[in-house]
């Protein structure tokens, strides 16, 4: 009984694919390509938008599950203890049931567009979202917004793959899956299309802003539906002074700097706890220090954005409610408040890389978000104690969100409409943008790329803005190698080379030992001379024709190989493995077709 109904099973989801297949057919055979796509963005946006919606409740599931209307004094214990079980939780279901690596999603994303031509998984549509809400839920010191980024690019992703579109369009689509997460999330749809230009597609054009528009729109549009249209921080908005530009330079330079710290601090903290290469003695090295951080200052704890909320609700002694340090401080101590907020700025990094590297699914989006309302908290907060000036520490939280979110993403723009929008205005578009601006050329003056794209940029297999290096980023060297020229070996006789030529249709011919090991090459034109000279056939060796030659390695970028053309003059250059051995050739003329090929493809117009 149990295997009729294996096959049963087995049968209907053939029949679904096929009816799948058949129904994506027709509506390609009916419908350009062009609107294809603008219907499916809407769908996309639908998808991403729902799945926004559900990330968010089964965070707030959990949490009121496991804590309800517990405060942190009273029951401390679970706030320090629940944190290492979700991280647990969330690694055994990746480990064995995902059974892939989802975190740090915003840089899987990338590493699609660059590596495996925009396709991403179909696990991944329902995967980050899982494990991410078990860790968020259970306390992770985490943001949401990184998983929640990585499921829209993989429903945009699956939905342009299942009706076979183009790898330009499939681009597209997972950046609109992208940008309605992030629209879904903070309800914010212009954050949601600036986030997709800033951070994932590297030559966005007029062709495909409709698109990401429709499916922004839409996911917002869920997000209200569902959620409510209340605005996030509505209330939480001072009037604009002129006479604090000056402070918001200075909070300008403030975030740059943080955000180098929090940058180079998270890779280095989190590449320091996986040289631990047993799973579960890193995650519990890791439940055990993010506990003690949280058991120190609570606001540590989960997202944060309890924090943020009495900060911006000027009750800020809230956030050190129940933690042992704030136990040993006075509510009266103006410089101990400081002091405990400036600590959990620096600290908030460390939670964060000790959440992913123990087990946990969450992204630095929130974390940085969280990181820069500290910031800007403890900055205005010193202004005021100092007389320096009167400022609005609330405005400041908020801007603070700004700086550092351009700083450690390097995207000022999602950073400056992203706070306008979830504050429901632009009354702090001006400080917005002079922080932001600031912070962004600050951090640059040291560090070339964001949190997301350093470590791609270090492999090669980063895309930018600059169409010519993301078009031989897409080319792989592989896919170019020729194997139709005729190796000899290098002590083989003129006459045994006359035979090669007979059958080759080439003009070189490369040499190699016994070992196929890569020695030189020999020019037909080298040869002409001897060839009606019988005499010469077996006097005349092979390593007496021999000539050296610049070669590339398969692992080789394609950079690396366009400047060896450029540098030798050659238009084909023998490709060898890491060990020496002979390959193949790779032409110049080939790639440049193929180079031509792929820059349509990448220009959307």
């Amino acid at each position: 009984m149990k295997a009729i109904s294996v096959k049963r099973l087995k049968t209907i989801l053939t029949n679904s694919k096929t009816i799948i297949y058949r129904l994506t057919s027709a509506l390609r055979n009916k419908i350009s390509e062009r609107n294809l796509l603008l219907i499916l963005s809407v769908i996309v946006g639908l998808g991403s938008g729902l799945a926004a919606v559900i990330l968010k409740k089964l965070i707030e599931l959990f949490q009121n599950l496991l804590f309800g209307t517990q405060t942190f004094g009273a029951h401390w214990w679970m706030y320090i203890v629940m944190p290492g079980v979700g991280m647990l939780l969330s690694m055994l279901l990746v480990k064995y049931v995902v059974k892939d690596k989802i975190g740090h999603g915003v840089t899987k994303v990338l590493l699609a567009i660059s590596k495996n031509e925009s396709h991403i998984r179909p696990h991944n549509m329902w995967s980050s979202i899982a494990a991410s809400s078990l860790t968020i839920g259970f306390g992770g010191s985490v943001g949401a917004e990184a998983p929640i980024v990585y499921t829209g690019a993989a429903i945009g992703s699956n939905v342009a793959r299942a009706f076979r579109l183009s790898y330009k369009n499939i681009t597209i689509l997972l950046g609109c899956g992208a940008a309605g997460a992030v629209a879904g999330i903070f309800k914010a749809p212009m954050a949601g299309i600036l986030f997709t230009f800033e951070i994932l597609l590297f030559n966005l054009s007029m062709s495909s802003v409709l698109p990401l528009l429709l499916s922004s729109v839409t996911a917002t549009m869920v997000s209200y539906f569902v959620l409510g249209d209340m605005v996030t921080f509505s209330n939480s908005v001072e009037q604009f002074a002129m006479r604090n530009i000056p402070f918001y330079i200075l909070l300008g330079i403030f975030c740059g700097l943080i955000s180098l710290y929090f940058l180079r601090t998270t890779l280095k903290a989190e590449d320091m706890m996986r040289k631990i290469k047993k799973p579960f003695t890193r995650w519990a090295i890791c439940a055990v220090s993010l506990g003690v951080l949280i058991f120190m200052f609570p606001p540590l704890f989960g997202e944060g954005y309890l924090s943020l909320t009495s900060m911006l609700n000027k009750n800020a002694l809230v956030a050190l409610e129940g933690g042992f340090i704030a136990s040993l401080i006075s509510p009266d101590n103006k410089w101990a408040i400081v002091i405990f907020f400036a600590a959990v700025t620096m600290l908030k990094v460390f939670a964060t890389a000790f959440t992913n590297a123990g087990g946990g699914v969450g992204g630095t989006f929130g974390p940085t978000l969280i990181t820069g309302a500290f910031a800007g908290f403890v900055l205005a907060r010193l202004i005021n104690i100092l007389n320096l000036a009167v400022v609005p520490e609330e405005n400041f939280v908020l801007v603070g969100m700004a700086g550092l979110m351009a700083g450690v993403m390097q995207a000022p723009l999602t950073a400056i409409f992203l706070i306008a929008e979830i504050t429901g205005g632009y009354a702090l578009l001006f400080p917005l943008i002079i922080t932001s601006a600031i912070s962004y050329a600050t951090i640059r003056t040291t560090e070339q790329y964001s949190i997301y794209t350093k470590r791609i940029a270090a492999s090669g297999e980063l895309l930018t803005h600059d169409s010519d290096r993301a078009v031989l980023t897409l080319l792989k060297l592989p896919d170019f190698i020729e194997t139709d020229f005729v190796p000899v070996r290098v002590d083989r006789t003129l006459g045994q080379l006359t035979d090669v030529i007979a059958r080759s249709h080439r003009n070189i011919f490369p040499v190699v030992d016994t070992q196929n090991h890569f020695l030189g090459i020999v020019y037909l034109d080298d040869v002409r001379q001897y060839m009606f000279r019988p005499e010469m056939y077996d006097k005349l060796l092979i390593c007496d024709l021999l000539k050296e030659i610049e070669s590339v390695t398969v692992t080789d970028r394609m950079e690396t190989v366009m400047d060896k053309f450029e540098t030798t003059g050659a238009w084909n250059l023998p490709v060898l493995d890491k060990n020496g051995l002979y390959l193949g050739f790779v032409s110049k003329s080939k790639i440049f077709t193929s180079y031509r090929e792929q820059l349509q493809q990448v220009s959307h117009d």
